[in-house]
Parts: structure tokens; C-alpha cells; sequence
């Protein structure tokens, strides 16, 4: 497989525009992606939390009024 045909397989990917493209969507995704899940990790802990509260007050008797 000759140099051409390396081209003809990564098509525009292969020019350097195309690559910058890439990696500034791939930046993107990587940047949005940290949000997210640092988001999600405070709303699981937050829910953690409440859910062994809650089932501590049941534990000791102190359940739904």
C-alpha cells in the first residue's frame, strides 16, 4: 500500500485542517465530558447520603409520620 493510498483511506481526516478538527471535537467532548460526570458523581453522593440517613432513621424507629 503505497502513500496514495494511505490518503484515499483517511480521506479529509489526513489534511491538516481535518486533524485540527479532530482534536478541537475531541477536546470539546473530553471538556463537556468532565462536567458531566464530576456533576453526576455530587448528585450520586448527594443521593448516598440521604438514602443512609433515611434508612438510619427508619433503622432506629423513626419512620414516615
Amino acid at each position: 500500500m503505497g502513500p496514495s493510498s494511505a490518503l484515499l483511506i483517511g480521506g479529509p481526516l489526513t489534511s491538516p485542517p481535518g486533524i485540527v478538527a479532530t482534536l478541537l471535537v475531541l477536546l470539546l467532548v473530553i471538556v463537556v465530558g468532565r462536567i458531566v460526570l464530576a456533576l453526576a458523581w455530587r448528585i450520586v453522593l448527594v443521593a448516598l447520603v440521604v438514602s443512609i440517613a433515611l434508612w438510619l432513621l427508619g433503622a432506629v424507629g423513626l419512620g414516615p409520620l
